[in-house]
């Protein structure tokens, strides 16, 4: 597997990755009408997100089966505090969950983000993206509805946590 910065080249095969991976992922966790309404809003890529040179794909054979990446403006507001990136649209494919994908992605998140001067990271996750970020030492802060569209609301998590490069397990 190699994670690279990810280009507008890549658009198509993140689309591709976010409509195998979310649906599947986040069903035991949110009812079929949550997931219905928000689904079509997350499931594609954000082409300023995915060129701005902190969004990363990670390739196996040629294939992309993971991508995420970090920004310094919050998602939705565009607000910045110093020191504080924001982890942003995580996907791994389904049959590449748990073998370490998201975990390669996010230390690279945290290599970049620790050069820039950062010292905390923060993400809203999905329900059952959680344990995944807790994992990278995030705790939770609070449960938020992140509005999609007019009338649709998406349970998340709030998660903070310092910016930290984790030993290497042997």
């Amino acid at each position: 597997m190699h994670v690279r910065v990810a280009d507008n080249r890549d658009l198509k095969d993140i689309d591709a990755l976010l409509k195998r991976s979310y649906p599947g992922l986040m069903q035991p966790a949110y009812a079929p009408d949550v997931l219905a309404r928000a689904l079509p809003w997350m499931m594609q890529a954000n082409p300023e997100l995915v060129t701005s040179g902190s969004y990363y794909v990670a390739e196996k054979d040629g294939a992309i089966i993971g991508c995420g990446g970090w920004t310094c403006t919050a998602p939705g507001t565009g607000a910045t505090t110093e020191g504080l990136v924001h982890a942003r649209h995580f996907a791994v494919d389904p049959i590449c969950a748990q073998t370490g994908v998201g975990r390669a992605i996010f230390e690279r998140c945290v290599m970049d983000a620790l050069a820039t001067g950062a010292t905390r990271i923060q993400a809203l996750s999905s329900l059952n993206a959680e344990p995944f970020y807790e994992r990278m030492g995030l705790r939770r802060f609070d449960l938020i509805e992140v509005p999609f569209g007019s009338d649709a609301g998406f349970p998340v998590v709030l998660m903070e946590g310092p910016l930290k490069v984790r030993e290497t397990r042997a």
